[in-house]
Formats: C-alpha cells, sequence, structure tokens
C-alpha cells in the first residue's frame, strides 16, 4: 500500500514536471495552443535582415552622436588642461565653451568625428561575426561577449584613430580663449580666427601633421587608444551581459525587457569608464600634446594630478558613458528587432518579455 502511495505521488510530481516544462517551453497562441518557441533574449547575427539592419544602425548612431558629442568636447578639454586651471569641472566647462563659441563650440571636430559612423559598421560586424564563430565553438555568451568586444574595438581603432587625432586637436583649440597662450593647447601653430571654417582649420591640422610626422603621425597615440578602448569594450560587453542577466533575475516580471537592456548597457558604461579612466586620460594627451611615449605621458599626469589622475574629467565620462549605453543599446536593440527575420519574430514579441521569468530564455 505504501509503495502504490509512493508511486502516485512521484506520478503527480512528474506530471506537474511536464506541465512546468510545457509552460516555460512554449507560447500560448490566440486559440490557446502551446507552441514550442522558447524566448529568445540575444538576437543573434544569423537572426536579421542585414539589408534593415546596417542602415538603421548608421542612422541611429548618428543620430545618438549629434545629441552626445558635445559631452565628447567637454570631456576632451577636461583632459588636457593642466589641473583645473581653465574649468572647474563639467558644467563650468560647458558654461565657457558656449559664452564665448556658442554651440558651434561644444561641436568642435564633429564632422571629422562623425567618421565613426562607417568604423561603427565595421565595429558591430566584427562583434557580430565573432560571436557568431565563438558560438559554433561553443563559448558561453559572456566570454563571446568579452572576446567579440574586443575584437570589434581593435578593428573600429584601427579605422578611427586617425580621425580621432584631427578631431581631438580641433576640439582644444577653443581653450586657448579660457587659458591664455598656452602653447601645449595649439602644439601644431594652427591659425584660427573669425574668418576661418571648420573645414579649413581641420585640412590645416592634417597637413601639419603630414608634415611633421608623416602618415605615422595619424596613428599617434594607437596603442595608447588600444589599451584603454580594447579592454574598455570587452569590459562593457561583459558587463553588459552579466548585468542583463542580474537585472532579469530580480525585476518584477512586467518590466520591458528592453528597459532592462538600456539599463544594463548604462551600468556596464559607469563600470567600464571607472576602471579605464586613466587610460583614457593618457590617450588624449599623448595625441593631443605630441607627448613622446605612453610612459612620459603617464609620468606627466601622475607629476601634475597624483591620485586625481583616477577622477580626472572622470564625470564628463561618466555622463557621456551612461548616456551613450543607453542610447546606443536603445537604437541597437531596437533595430535588431525590426532587422530581425520574420522566421524568429513570434520568439522576441514585446508581449512574451511580461513572462519572462516563466519562460525559457534562450541563447544562441
Amino acid at each position: 500500500m505504501c509503495v502504490l502511495r509512493s508511486q502516485h505521488i512521484v506520478l503527480r510530481a512528474m506530471n506537474r514536471t511536464r506541465t512546468a516544462i510545457s509552460v516555460a517551453s512554449g507560447v500560448t497562441s490566440g486559440s490557446g495552443n502551446t507552441l514550442d518557441a522558447p524566448y529568445i533574449r540575444t538576437i543573434e547575427w544569423d537572426m536579421m535582415d542585414k539589408a534593415k539592419f546596417f542602415p538603421l544602425s548608421m542612422l541611429s548612431s548618428f543620430s545618438v552622436r549629434c545629441c552626445l558629442f558635445p559631452l565628447t568636447v567637454i570631456k576632451t578639454q577636461l583632459q588636457v588642461q593642466y589641473k583645473s586651471d581653465v574649468y572647474k569641472g563639467m558644467f563650468d566647462c560647458a558654461y565657457k565653451i558656449y559664452r564665448s563659441e556658442g554651440i558651434s563650440g561644444l561641436y568642435r571636430g564633429f564632422w571629422i568625428s562623425s567618421v565613426q559612423i562607417v568604423s561603427g559598421v565595421f565595429y558591430i560586424s566584427t562583434y557580430e561575426g565573432v560571436r557568431h564563430i565563438l558560438n559554433d565553438i561553443g563559448a558561453g555568451h559572456r566570454v563571446k561577449a568579452l572576446i567579440a568586444g574586443g575584437c570589434a574595438s581593435l578593428v573600429g581603432q584601427t579605422i578611427i584613430v586617425p580621425f580621432d587625432v584631427i578631431s581631438q586637436h580641433a576640439m582644444v583649440l577653443g581653450m586657448a580663449v579660457h587659458a591664455g597662450a598656452k602653447s601645449d593647447l595649439n602644439p601644431l601653430g594652427i591659425k584660427t580666427g573669425p574668418g576661418r571654417s571648420r573645414l579649413n582649420i581641420s585640412i590645416d591640422i592634417a597637413k601639419e601633421i603630414m608634415q611633421r610626422d608623416g602618415f605615422r603621425g595619424f596613428y599617434r597615440g594607437y596603442t595608447a587608444s588600444l589599451m584603454a578602448y580594447v579592454p574598455n569594450s570587452a569590459m562593457w560587453w561583459a558587463f553588459y551581459h552579466l548585468y542583463q542577466d542580474e537585472l532579469c533575475r530580480i525585476c518584477p516580471p512586467w518590466v520591458s525587457h528592453l528597459l532592462i537592456q538600456c539599463v544594463a548597457g548604462s551600468l556596464g558604461g559607469f563600470t567600464t569608464t571607472i576602471l579605464t579612466n586613466p587610460l583614457d586620460i593618457v590617450r588624449a594627451r599623448l595625441q593631443v600634446q605630441r607627448l613622446e611615449s605612453m610612459r612620459v605621458a603617464f609620468q606627466e599626469l601622475w607629476r601634475e594630478e597624483k591620485l586625481n589622475c583616477f577622477f580626472k574629467g572622470l564625470s564628463a565620462r561618466l555622463v557621456q558613458s551612461a548616456a551613450f549605453s543607453f542610447s546606443i543599446i536603445l537604437g541597437y536593440e531596437t533595430i535588431k528587432r525590426i532587422s530581425v527575420d520574420e522566421r524568429y519574430k513570434h520568439q522576441i514579441h514585446p508581449e512574451r518579455a511580461k513572462a519572462k521569468k516563466n519562460c525559457n530564455i534562450v541563447y544562441i
């Protein structure tokens, strides 16, 4: 009798388990039938229509950069100043630039820097391509994100560094108005004035770099850029997936998954910015102040700032990184949803996000 009762209990437990598995691995259609279609959290490269993805991705990236570029200008000027002799902080910097140059002063070097839209296509293609390769060898989703993020940054920086060098020289030219005759703010001796257009100034910067250093001058600070941005990108994607997993675990089921992704991106940006801030300052100084090497740049930075080097320009970088990460992920994940192949659309429908805690969430 006891044996029969035990078997009955086991059978009931197995039935409950089958029911739970059925609910977790399927979605309910309008007729009440359950379809075997697990909820996909990460839309992979082979699930998307590239003809839709690339143009929308470039448009999204350009829009985000248009809105947030002033933060890049503020961050760069804060990083290259000596201690706090020009600006007292982020708001003081923004106010002084706006007062002396207007809105255009906050967009110094914008059109040169906007070439990053093209490098962004190579960046995201490399990221998704490396993820796809690692997926074939069975790597975990966080490992894929870490390695792919580093590889993507390597490709992106190789393309963008020459334009970044020109752009940063253009960004800091306006600092002389506030700092007086500071020679290190215009080491190339570029002539500026009311009659000179931004295009002419950018061309002069490029010509002067070529005359002084040759083609190698456009890759000044390249090693520092790799040391700053490759770990930054790798860690950002890894932290992005880490925070996303944790937020999905603790957030109520009704919270939008897209919102969770955007918040995870911002948190990832905060974390990587704090960890890599001194490297970014060294990179900026190498490219703008034309210092001899990373060692010299580190020595100069430590001599001027001591422990404050870990916090120099950090507030502007944190605001920029959080806003940029949130906006980029909002655009990136939305565009992936728009570009996804018809075969997978029923598996990423927004309604499924409401039941994500009861779904079999798949990393592919």
